[in-house]
């Protein structure tokens, strides 16, 4: 299983599921495997939990960015 591949999976249904969001950070484990469909070993589950916050973080970082650069252009 690629890990990389299940974070960007998981990264793309929680951004667009304000309740899978929410359910992320409260219960990342139940959040993930609901949105994954399997049940993975706790090793696994912690590497695509790490990962998911981490891309999560950097989008909304980049986010935010963005809008700072628009409210310079104007």
């Amino acid at each position: 299983m690629d890990v990389k591949e299940q974070i960007k999976t998981a990264v793309d249904r929680i951004t667009k599921d304000k309740k899978l969001q929410e359910q992320f950070q409260k219960e990342p484990v139940k959040a993930l495997e609901s949105v994954l469909g399997v049940d993975l070993p706790d090793d696994m589950i912690n590497q695509v939990i790490d990962g998911v916050k981490a891309k999560l973080t950097v989008d909304k970082v980049s986010d935010s960015v963005d809008a700072l650069k628009g409210l310079f252009k104007k």
